[in-house]
C-alpha cells in the first residue's frame, strides 16, 4: 500500500510539474531557473521536550525541509495534505510580487482539503536573505510544519563579506507540550494558554543540535524566531556575532555579544571560530518574561578538547531600554548591493514625501465573554470565502472596504472581517502604537518597509523629527515595545490582498490581524498577475472557473 501511495505521489508530482511549468510560462522570465519540490504533510509522533506529541511533518521531517534558492528562482512546490483537516503554508517574507493568490493565508488562498494537493508557484523576485515558511491555519504552527528558506545572491552580484565556511539555519522558538488541537480548543473557549513549556532550536531541546566548526574559519548562522508567543535572545558562549543581514537587507556589520530576536524576525550573523578548541554553547532564552526559559545547542570545534570550562553566558531578561537601543543600532548598509548590482541606498526613501499616515493600535478586548485581540478596536473574523477570490470574482457581501478605521478609536472591541484599502503606488507612513504592557511584533505580507523610528510614550507628529531618514533597515517584521510606538515608511508597489498581522500566534489567531487591499483600476498583467489556473476554489467561489489552460 505504501509503495502504491509513493508511486501515486511521484506520478502526480511529475504531471503537476509539467502543468505548473505551462501555467507560469506567461508570468515569469523563462531564463530564471526552476526548482521543484514535492511535499507530503502528515501527522507524526515527536518528542521535542521529552513528551510524546502529535507533530506536523513534511516528508517525515520536523522541522520541514530547507528551501535553497537564488534570487529570481521559480519555486514549484507541490503540497499533498495527508492530515485530517484543511491545511495551508505561507512564506514569511517572500513578497509574491503581483501574486497575492499564492500567499498561503486564508484571506488569499483556499485551504488544501484533507487528501488533496495544491502546487504553489512562487518566484523569489529581486530578493536575497533569510526567510521561513509555516502553516497558517488552525493553530497548526504549534505542531510544526515550518522550515527555513535561504535566498542566495546571483553569481557575480557582490556580497559584502567573504563566503562563509558553512551556512547554518537556527529555527528558534517557544514550545508547548500540548497538541495543537488542545491548544486551539483552549483559545476557542476564551481561555489563556499560559506560559510555554520550553524552547526549541531546530525542533530539539537542550543540546539537541551540534554545529561543527574548524578553528580560524567563519560561519554564517541564519536565525529565525518561529515561536508562538515569546521574544528570544541568542548568544554564543565565548564568541561574538557580526550582524550582516536582516530579513533580506545587508546591514552595517555591527558586533554583538547577544541579540534579541522577536517573533517572526530573521537575522544572519557571522561567527568566527577564534577561541580555544572546546565545545561551546549556543544559548537562547526568553525576553520580557517573569519566568526565564532557556535552551542550548553545541558549537563543536572539530579538534575539541571537551566542554568549555567557562561559564554559560547570561543574557538580558526584562530590560526594554537595552533592546530598544540595540534595535536602533541596526542600520542599512548603503554601499552593499542587494539582489541587483546597485547599492541598497540608491533609493532615497527619506526624501520621498508620504501621502498618507495610518496609525494602528493593538488591544485586548473581551468580546461576547471571550478573550479576543484587535487592531483599532476591530477583531478579525475570517469570511466564508478568501477575500482575494471574492475580490477577483466580484462576489458581494464577503467583506467591506473600510471595515477597519485607519486610526485608533479607543472604543470597545467588535468582530468584523476587516479590510483597509490603499492606492497602488502611494508612499505611506504606518505607525504601530502599543498601549499594552507586552512587546508586540508586526508583519506585513508582500512587502519590505523601512523602520524609520521607535520610541517610548505616545506617538505624535513631532516624533517625526527623530526619524532615521538615511539608513534605516528595510525589513518585513517590526517590534513595538510596551507603552511605545514604531513607525515605518512603505512604498505601496505590490498590488493584491495582503495580511497585516501580529506575529504572536495567540493574538493573530484571536483577531489581531487585518487585510490591506492594494488597489488599482488597472487590469494589466504588468501590475498584477491573473488568478492561477490551478487555484483552488472554495466558499462562494466554488463552481466558478479560473482561466482556460491556453489563455
Amino acid at each position: 500500500m505504501r509503495t502504491n501511495h509513493s508511486f501515486s505521489l511521484l506520478a502526480s508530482s511529475i504531471l503537476l510539474a509539467i502543468v505548473a511549468t505551462t501555467f507560469i510560462s506567461i508570468s515569469v522570465r523563462a531564463d530564471d531557473p526552476y526548482r521543484f519540490f514535492t511535499w507530503n504533510v502528515t501527522y507524526g509522533d515527536i518528542w521535542p521536550l521529552g513528551v510524546k506529541q502529535q507533530g506536523i511533518l513534511i516528508n517525515g521531517q520536523f522541522p520541514g525541509p530547507q528551501i535553497e534558492a537564488v534570487t529570481n528562482d521559480n519555486l514549484i512546490i507541490n503540497v499533498y495534505n495527508s492530515l485530517n483537516e484543511p491545511f495551508l503554508i505561507s512564506w514569511n517574507g517572500i513578497q509574491q510580487r503581483r501574486n497575492s493568490f499564492e500567499d498561503g493565508v486564508y484571506g488569499t488562498t483556499c485551504p488544501i482539503p484533507p487528501g488533496g494537493n495544491f502546487t504553489y508557484i512562487l518566484q523569489v523576485k529581486d530578493q536575497i536573505g533569510t526567510y521561513y515558511y509555516f502553516p497558517s491555519l488552525g493553530f497548526h504552527k504549534a505542531a510544526g510544519g515550518f522550515g527555513g528558506i535561504r535566498v542566495l545572491s546571483r553569481p557575480m552580484i557582490p556580497v559584502p563579506f567573504p563566503p562563509p565556511a558553512a551556512d547554518y539555519t537556527l529555527l528558534i522558538g517557544d514550545w508547548f507540550k500540548a497538541n495543537h488541537t488542545d491548544l486551539r480548543y483552549i483559545l476557542d473557549s476564551g481561555r489563556a494558554l499560559g506560559f510555554p513549556d520550553g524552547l526549541l532550536i531546530n525542533g530539539r531541546g537542550w543540546n539537541g543540535n551540534t554545529f561543527t566548526v574548524d578553528p580560524g574559519r567563519t560561519y554564517r548562522f541564519r536565525i529565525s524566531n518561529v515561536g508562538l508567543t515569546t521574544s528570544l535572545n541568542i548568544r554564543f558562549q565565548g564568541h561574538t556575532m557580526k550582524l550582516v543581514e536582516v530579513e533580506g537587507s545587508h546591514t552595517m556589520q555591527s558586533v554583538y555579544s547577544s541579540l534579541d530576536v522577536h517573533l517572526g524576525q530573521s537575522y544572519s550573523v557571522l561567527v568566527t571560530a577564534d577561541q580555544p578548541a572546546f565545545d561551546y554553547s549556543i544559548v537562547i532564552s526568553t525576553r520580557f518574561t517573569s519566568t526565564i526559559l532557556s535552551t542550548s545547542a553545541v558549537l563543536h570545534y572539530s579538534n575539541s578538547g571537551g566542554k568549555s570550562p567557562s561559564a554559560l553566558p547570561g543574557g538580558p531578561t526584562i530590560q526594554i531600554d537595552w533592546s530598544l537601543n540595540q534595535a536602533r543600532s541596526i542600520r542599512w548598509n548603503l554601499t552593499a548591493s542587494g539582489p541587483r548590482p546597485n547599492p541598497q541606498g540608491s533609493y532615497h526613501y527619506g526624501l520621498v514625501p508620504t501621502v498618507k499616515t495610518i496609525r494602528l493600535a493593538n488591544s485586548a478586548p473581551v468580546i461576547n465573554g471571550k478573550q479576543r485581540y484587535a487592531v483599532n478596536s476591530v477583531s478579525f473574523t475570517p469570511a466564508d470565502t478568501p477575500l482575494k477570490l471574492a475580490d477577483y470574482f466580484k462576489i458581494g457581501g464577503v467583506f467591506s472596504v473600510g471595515s477597519i478605521p485607519d486610526n485608533p478609536t479607543f472604543g470597545g472591541g467588535y468582530l468584523a472581517t476587516s479590510v483597509m484599502r490603499v492606492n497602488y503606488r502611494d508612499y505611506i507612513e504606518i505607525v504601530f502604537e502599543n498601549y499594552e504592557d507586552t512587546v508586540q511584533s508586526w508583519h506585513i505580507d508582500g512587502y519590505q518597509f523601512w523602520v524609520v523610528g521607535m520610541d517610548g510614550g505616545q506617538w505624535s507628529s513631532a516624533s517625526r523629527n527623530n526619524y532615521n531618514l538615511r539608513d534605516a533597515v528595510a525589513r518585513y517584521t517590526v517590534q513595538v515595545y510596551p507603552k511605545s510606538w514604531s513607525a515605518i515608511y512603505m512604498p505601496v508597489d505590490n498590488v493584491g490582498m495582503w495580511n497585516v498581522r501580529s506575529e504572536n500566534w495567540v493574538r493573530q489567531y484571536l483577531g489581531q490581524q487585518f487585510y490591506l487591499q492594494v488597489y488599482t483600476t488597472s487590469t494589466s498583467w504588468r501590475d498584477e498577475y491573473p488568478i492561477p489556473r490551478n487555484a483552488l476554489l472554495c466558499g462562494r467561489a466554488s463552481g466558478r472557473h479560473t482561466r482556460p489552460l491556453r489563455v
